[in-house]
């Protein structure tokens, strides 16, 4: 009877990290800000202390689905480490403006370029 009840745990335990593990996977590579296509550079603003830059691109995929725009800042204090920050779906222009040392606007989206993102995928309009 033990043996059977650790066998079942084993089993369930692989299962479980299987499906774990194709979660994970399916969220990186589909849901994931890090996978976004590159795009072609449209504009750029530095922010008033010059810390961070905000670079937009678009993402022109073609007669079939509409342009996006991403947005990504550069942490010129941290190497010119890069991150996106912003996503748009229907988008083919981006207007950027700085309102304070950490706070931009992209297209009307204010953002806290030390913790925020917006991700139009995860909006909830």
């Amino acid at each position: 009877m033990k043996k059977v009840l650790k066998i079942t745990g084993i089993v369930s335990g692989i299962i479980i990290g299987i499906l774990v593990v194709l979660i994970l996977l399916i969220n990186y590579f589909f849901f994931s800000m890090h996978q976004l296509p590159d795009g072609d550079f449209l504009t750029d603003e530095r922010s008033p202390s010059g810390d961070y830059t905000v670079k937009a691109y678009v993402s022109r995929s073609g007669a079939t689905v509409a342009d996006a725009v991403r947005g990504e800042v550069v942490y010129h204090k941290k190497k010119d480490k890069t991150k996106n920050i912003y996503w748009e779906y229907r988008e083919s222009e981006a207007v950027i403006q700085w309102l304070d040392e950490h706070t931009v606007s992209i297209n009307g989206v204010k953002l806290d370029v030390r913790k925020d993102i917006y991700d139009f995928r995860k909006d909830k309009k």
